[in-house]
């Protein structure tokens, strides 16, 4: 996967501090990964970076909204994203990303890329189960819902089902005695 340039803070020149770092992600930014599972994406990353004598540490948090189609009418909603990260980095002999909270670079390094931590936190920040707030509250009207209305069991020929057939009370019986 190619680096985008924008995403890519070069702290060698940064002196030690904070220093705060604004992104605004849209689709294009996800047709890089080639990440299609959302139909637009309005979300603003801010990135607090903290560079110190023997580490960095990184704060991102991200705000927005994320037009996806619901699990189950298939309907387009916004979800709210609101979410944040913590990421240390600190200079080792080679690459480790292996921890989640823990990136270590190489000593020679004087650049570092955060667009991978900036995919995840957005993509990782969305619900496993997405569900339209009209089919949780029961205002949204749709084809499919209707459908489904029509096709779910009633309880009422569940219940019919529940009748215990009387020769099985006769066997019942015979425990008793």
């Amino acid at each position: 996967m190619r680096r985008l340039a924008a995403y890519t803070i070069p702290f060698v020149g940064l002196k030690l501090g904070k220093h705060q770092f604004e992104y605004d992600i849209d689709n294009e930014f996800f047709d890089h990964f080639e990440y299609d599972e959302f139909n637009s994406v309005d979300v603003k990353i801010d990135l607090l970076f903290e560079k110190k004598n023997t580490m960095m540490e990184l704060t991102f948090k991200a705000s927005g909204t994320v037009n996806v189609n619901c699990d189950i009418t298939n309907e387009p909603y916004d979800q709210p994203i609101d979410s944040s990260l913590f990421l240390v980095i600190k200079f080792g002999d080679e690459y480790n990303d292996e921890d989640e909270d823990l990136l270590i670079i190489p000593h020679g390094e004087f650049e570092v890329n955060v667009q991978q931590y900036i995919y995840e936190l957005i993509v990782l920040s969305l619900p496993i189960k997405r569900v339209h707030p009209g089919v949780e509250d029961g205002t949204l009207k749709s084809d499919v819902l209707d459908k489904l209305e029509e096709l779910s069991i009633d309880k009422k020929e569940k219940n019919k089902e529940d009748e215990i057939d009387p020769r099985w009370d006769k066997l019942k019986n015979l425990l008793n005695d």
